[in-house]
């Protein structure tokens, strides 16, 4: 998976259309997740498309599986990944993840409907992240 930084820049590149297609394109990259983890459980609420986030910790650090059934909405759930991929989950619990999303302008890029999610995919991320820093 890209880092954020990665994404940034090229991100910063593009206009309108191609940045879609760039969203697109980082959401096919997302590591597959397995059907049978696209469960109640998982889903993310608020979201105008099913969203699920599944955190699974490896040593200290967090790895998310995430899906959705809306191509540009995956895009979205990329981003929120690739900032807290495989980092610590007391890093990830204190991080402001808004802050590092910030520089992609989702709300002025994207419609109301496609990024009204993100703070509960956020949240729920940073609430994993918790839980498991706690132990």
């Amino acid at each position: 998976m890209r880092t954020l930084d990665d994404i940034r820049e090229e991100y910063e590149f593009l206009e309108g259309d191609e940045r879609y297609r760039l969203l697109i394109e980082l959401g096919r990259e997302l590591e597959p997740m397995p059907e049978a983890l696209k469960t109640d459980a998982t889903l993310v609420r608020g979201c105008s498309a099913a969203v699920w986030v599944y955190p699974t910790a490896e040593g200290e650090r967090l790895h998310f599986l995430a899906d959705s059934n809306a191509a540009i909405t995956k895009g979205i759930v990329a981003l929120v990944i690739a900032a807290v991929q495989d980092r610590p989950a007391r890093e990830v619990a204190e991080m402001d993840i808004a802050a590092a999303l910030a520089p992609f302008d989702l709300k002025n890029q994207l419609s109301s409907n496609r990024t009204q999610g993100v703070p509960n995919m956020i949240a729920l991320v940073r609430d994993h992240a918790a839980r498991i820093a706690a132990g």
